[in-house]
């Protein structure tokens, strides 16, 4: 299929961003690590080369139910559930720089969503609170944007989502990226919301639902975007539906965060499900599980993409868990498959076979890869 341009209103210019290669070779010989989130509190260190774990962090703040990590790949950033709190490990000797809770007496914070800023000084969030009461949880059902000092390890400054935008779980489901000069925040749910940071003001929305591309309608995109190696680019998979026949078809949406410009190139006929699209270090393919049917009936398959072009190159079906998260090793030779297990199952990009199992001894609740250093 053809790439679709689009010209969005408020001054929004969706263009084909050129992705530039980069010094792939180096990279591709090396191999880095990855952090994983298990039970009950811990973040396994494992050795991409060795393909074994070689070491543990213990959290003091509990589990470990989201991972990040920062642009330059020196930090590593851990939202916690017990004690909704936050975790900042140094990626290079793997140890807690920081921890601490947002819990204040029986008042809980429950985040929605949450992005570190490039600066590495404090962390977006989007947030509820629920108070315990002698006989109930009271939970206040506004959505609303925090920040969180790092240094002061408390919210030092909050802002109200829009009204006309306010639902219960605003965010919830979504995710949250920076511009590379943080100036910008984008929610990424069932349309595009970007924020300016000093006021929480949207400055531009796009809407999904109504996208002003011939032969689509009700765009939708997957839980989480990947941010490909290059600063304020992400790049995912969408959903649409043609405003005919009603046939449902899927494609590749990227998105530049400096410029707010916005790329959808339809690629195809949709699967019941699929993943988060994972990247190859030199963008040139893309991975992603696609589901096709339900219960015992369900079949996965592993679809490769040529981003070059926006078309599956390759498709082959293997037997999936009843549900799982999918990555890609920091060299692109690698997929990982993990969830509802006590391993990781790495499958050889080339052939898609499965290759080795990393035995983890704990159910995994997250995961990071972090790239060699240069």
């Amino acid at each position: 299929m053809e790439r679709v341009f689009v010209n969005f209103s408020k001054g929004i210019t969706m263009h084909i961003s050129v992705l530039a290669s980069f010094a792939f070779a180096a990279i591709a010989s090396a191999q880095g690590t990855v952090f994983v989130g298990t039970w009950p509190h811990t973040i396994q260190v494992i050795d991409e080369r060795q393909q074994k774990v070689v070491d543990k962090i213990e959290l003091a703040s509990g589990l470990p139910h989201s991972l990040d990590v920062s642009e330059d790949h020196k930090t590593l950033y851990a939202a916690t559930l017990e004690k909704d709190g936050f975790e900042v490990i140094d990626v290079a000797t793997r140890k807690a720089t920081n921890s601490f809770s947002l819990r204040e007496g029986n008042k809980q914070i429950r985040i929605n969503a949450w992005a570190p800023d490039p600066e590495g000084k404090s962390i977006y969030i989007l947030y509820r609170t629920a108070e315990k009461k002698t006989d109930r949880f009271e939970i206040d059902r506004t959505t609303r944007f925090g920040v969180v000092d790092l240094a002061q390890k408390k919210i030092v400054r909050t802002g109200e989502v829009p009204k006309d935008e306010e639902q219960v779980g605003f965010g919830f489901g979504g995710s949250m990226r920076f511009s590379p000069d943080g100036k910008y925040l984008y929610v990424f749910r069932n349309s595009v919301l970007i924020f300016d940071t000093a006021n929480f003001k949207v400055v531009d929305k796009i809407e999904l639902s109504k996208p002003d591309i011939p032969g689509m309608m009700n765009i939708g995109l997957g839980r989480t975007l990947s941010t490909i190696e290059e600063p304020g680019m992400v790049v995912g998979v969408f959903n649409s539906q043609d405003p005919i026949v009603h046939r449902n078809i899927f494609g590749i949406a990227r998105f530049d965060l400096t410029r707010r410009t916005f790329e959808f190139a339809p690629v195809g006929p949709s699967a019941a499900g699929m993943t988060t699209l994972q990247v190859t270090p030199d963008r040139k393919k893309g991975y992603a599980v696609a589901f096709n049917g339900q219960g015992g009936t369900r079949r996965c398959e592993f679809w490769e993409f040529d981003l070059t072009n926006n078309t599956v190159t390759r498709k082959k079906e293997f037997d999936g868990r009843a549900r799982f998260s999918f990555g890609i090793s920091s060299n692109g030779k690698d997929l990982y498959i993990y969830g509802a297990g006590y391993d990781i199952e790495v499958w050889d990009a080339a052939t898609l076979t499965l290759r080795n199992k990393i035995d983890l001894n704990a159910d995994t609740v997250g995961l990071v890869v972090v790239p060699p250093r240069p």
